[in-house]
């Protein structure tokens, strides 16, 4: 029986930054992973998502051409083509982390792993020890239990599409929901987006109306009020009937994107005696401890703020305090910084408004900015732009910065740098503005 210092169960992005990390201060690591390493991000989420994403945002270029004089044609999106070189990135990606783990000594077992006793994990018939146990195994899509339900496809099965369907209805109204509805109807499809009330309903306010506005405005067509009840597949179409006895469809294609789940079965956890919340995700402290001693975990198979740079940063601190001497280190799940890439962007950072306004009550103040951005003054549509700081206090403490237009995705990670430190309105004021931006409106607002 073979004993490491650290045994990690997933080799998603949290798992191999955690196990990587580890290695480097001299610990002897096992990671194992029965599948493709770069779990969900690099292989079904953000990294195959971003490329599709600039793809819509080409789309989107093209059709404003003409208002800055290129005489453009749209001809025939080739999905195939992209589909083709996007898995290609994606694999060789899968070879630089493989490469990587060998790189710092980290060993790689490939199967599905289990614990079996305190310490003690299989791993296909083999069994290895270790006094530290790390379960980063991440999530997967939720699938609703209604009848005809598997005719649809979740955000995994999005990236397995051979070619774009003409008609789609995306169910959900999070961010993975905005997002994919965004990259159908850039490249062509026709878009319904099935919500239960409204979109984005975690984040401020103002970005899901904002954001509905817009998307309205490019074609999407939203059903409100809609709980689906039944999919079924009629004279070769799919057809989502509503429990209001209103129908969408027929489609081509229904997308599941109305939430995830932990991947906490099958892994010896509840044998273990590791407490699980009501959803099924592993609870830990903010040091990353379930409550049995020796057994840790990190990322989405937490619940806990499930983005790819929070896992990350989760696995790297826990590595420092565990065997970088580092006392004390853990993550901070206040003030993550995150981006939807919809189609305009959106940026966010902090307390929403309503947050804010529950928490400090009239100590509040809030700034906000609408205009169309510079970009779209020689297109023909005026999609506006909107911006706000939530503040608290006397001293006006930064607490929440919002956005959505052309370009939040990349500055709200200098703004999040901003609200960590404890930045004030003074400090954004004292600022001077980088002109002509979209940006410089967070230091002249008034």
């Amino acid at each position: 029986m073979d004993t490491y210092d650290l045994i990690v169960i997933g080799g998603g992005s949290g798992g191999l930054a955690c196990a990587r990390r580890a290695a480097e201060y001299g610990a002897r690591v096992l990671l194992a992973e029965a599948g493709r390493l770069g779990g969900t991000c690099v292989n079904v989420g953000c990294v195959p998502k971003k490329v599709m994403w600039n793809a819509a945002q080409i789309a989107h270029g093209v059709h404003d051409g003409p208002g800055y004089g290129f005489s453009l044609t749209q001809g025939p999106h080739h999905w195939d083509k992209l589909k083709e070189g996007r898995d290609a990135y994606v694999l060789r990606l899968n070879g630089i982390y493989e490469r990587n783990l060998a790189g710092s000594k980290v060993e790689l077992a490939r199967g599905y792993a289990r614990l079996v006793a305190p310490g003690a994990v299989e791993i296909g018939d083999r069994r290895v020890t270790a006094p530290r146990v790390m379960i980063a195994t991440g999530g997967r899509p939720w699938v609703p239990s209604l009848s005809g339900a598997e005719l649809g496809i979740t955000s995994d099965g999005f990236f397995e599409l051979p070619r774009r369907p003409e008609r789609v209805a995306v169910v959900g109204a999070g961010y993975i929901a905005v997002e994919l509805a965004g990259v159908f109807q850039a490249l062509g499809s026709k878009v319904q987006l099935v919500v239960r009330s409204t979109v984005l309903r975690h984040f401020d306010e103002m970005l899901g109306q904002a954001w509905l506005a817009i998307a309205r405005d490019q074609g999407i067509e939203v059903v409100t009020q809609a709980v689906p009840q039944a999919l079924s597949r009629e004279a070769g179409a799919l057809k989502l009937q509503l429990t209001d006895g209103r129908a969408v469809g027929p489609v081509d294609c229904v997308l599941w994107a109305v939430g995830r789940e932990p991947l906490t079965a099958g892994i010896g956890l509840r044998e273990a005696g590791v407490k699980l919340d009501a959803a099924g995700y592993v609870v830990t402290d903010r040091f990353q401890d379930t409550n049995v001693e020796g057994i840790h975990a990190i990322g989405d198979v937490t619940g806990r703020a499930p983005l790819t740079p929070v896992a990350i940063a989760a696995g790297r601190r826990w590595s420092d305090r565990v065997f970088g001497g580092k006392a004390g280190r853990h993550l901070d799940y206040d003030n993550i910084p995150t981006v939807v890439f919809s189609h305009p962007p959106i940026g966010t950072v902090g307390l929403t408004e309503a947050q804010a306004r529950a928490a400090h009550g009239d100590a509040v103040k809030v700034y906000s900015a609408g205009f169309v951005p510079m970009y779209h003054a020689l297109t023909p549509e005026k999609p506006k732009a909107q911006m706000k700081l939530v503040c608290v206090g006397p001293e006006e403490k930064v607490v929440g910065v919002h956005t959505i237009g052309p370009g939040s995705d990349e500055m709200i990670q200098g703004f999040g740098v901003a609200v960590k430190m404890g930045a004030t309105k003074q400090d954004f004021d004292d600022t001077v503005a980088v002109h002509p931006t979209s940006a410089e409106e967070f230091v002249t607002m008034r």
